[in-house]
C-alpha cells in the first residue's frame, strides 16, 4: 500500500492541534477583566459622584450628562463581566465543569445587579428633569431620589462586592488547582473571599457602613488579584497543561 493511501495512525488522529488553542481565550478573558477596571473605576468615583454625594441632587441644577456617561461606563462594565466568563468557559469546563458553570452564573448575576444600580441612577436623572419642568413637590422628589440611590448602594454590595468574592472562589479554585497561572494570583483571590463576604454581610445587616475599614483586607486582595490576572492573561496566557494540551472538537 502506498504512503498516499495509508490509513492515518491513532497518534495522528489524536495529536494536539498546532499552536496553543487556549491563547485566544486567555487573552479575551484578561482583556475583559481589564475593561471592567477601565470602565467601573471612573464611573464609581467620578461620573456618579454628583448623584451619590448630594442628597438634594434630584432638585438641584444637576450634572445629568456626567451621570449618564457613568451609566454607560457601568453598562460596559456589566457586559465585560459576562464577556470574561464566556471567554474563560471553553478552557474552564475542561478543568472543572461545575465550578466553570458557577463562575459563569455568578458573573452574569453580578452584571444583572450592576445594571439594576445603573437603572436606579438613571431614574434619578429622569425624575430630576421631569420635576424641574412640572414643578413637582420637592420633598417627595428628595425622598424618592434618596430611595433610588439607596437601591444603587445595595446593588454595589451584592454586585461588585459579594459577587466578586463568589467569582474569586470559583475561578480561583480552578486556576489554583490547574496551575494555569502562577499560584500566587488565585491565592490572593481565594484569601479575599471570607473577609469580603464578611464585610458585605456586616454592611447589609447594619453592623458597619459601606466603605468602612472592614472592606480593606478583602477589597485590596480582590483588586490586586483581578488586575494582576487580567494583565497576566493578556501578556502571557495560560501555562501549558496536559488537560488543555489538545483542542476540544468544538473549538476551531
Amino acid at each position: 500500500m502506498s504512503a498516499s493511501t495509508a490509513t492515518p495512525s491513532v497518534a495522528t488522529l489524536t495529536r494536539p492541534a498546532p499552536g496553543d488553542w487556549t491563547r485566544k481565550y486567555a487573552f479575551a478573558t484578561g482583556l475583559f477583566y481589564l475593561i471592567t477596571f477601565a470602565s467601573s473605576i471612573p464611573a464609581a468615583f467620578y461620573f456618579f459622584s454628583p448623584v451619590l454625594d448630594d442628597p438634594n441632587y434630584i432638585i438641584g441644577a444637576g450634572e445629568d450628562t456626567r451621570v449618564v456617561i457613568g451609566a454607560l461606563l457601568e453598562t460596559v462594565n456589566a457586559l465585560a463581566c459576562i464577556g470574561s466568563a464566556v471567554a474563560f468557559w471553553p478552557v474552564a469546563r475542561r478543568l472543572h465543569e461545575s465550578l466553570a458553570l458557577g463562575f459563569v452564573t455568578t458573573r452574569m448575576f453580578e452584571a444583572a445587579v450592576i445594571m439594576t444600580g445603573v437603572v436606579s441612577l438613571l431614574a434619578v436623572v429622569t425624575l430630576r428633569q421631569a420635576g424641574e419642568s412640572a414643578g413637582t413637590d420637592q420633598t417627595s422628589l428628595v425622598t424618592t431620589g434618596q430611595a433610588l440611590v439607596a437601591v444603587r448602594d445595595y446593588t454595589f454590595q451584592f454586585g461588585p462586592n459579594m459577587s466578586a468574592a463568589l467569582n474569586a472562589m470559583m475561578i480561583g479554585t480552578i486556576l489554583y488547582r490547574s496551575r494555569l497561572v502562577p499560584r500566587i494570583l488565585p491565592l490572593m483571590g481565594l484569601l479575599a473571599v471570607v473577609p469580603l463576604l464578611t464585610a458585605t454581610v456586616a454592611t447589609v445587616a447594619g453592623v458597619t457602613e459601606q466603605g468602612s475599614v472592614w472592606f480593606a483586607p478583602g477589597g485590596v486582595l480582590i483588586f490586586v488579584w483581578e488586575l494582576s490576572l487580567g494583565i497576566y492573561l493578556v501578556v502571557k496566557g495560560f501555562k501549558p497543561s496536559p488537560r488543555t494540551a489538545a483542542a476540544p472538537a468544538d473549538v476551531s
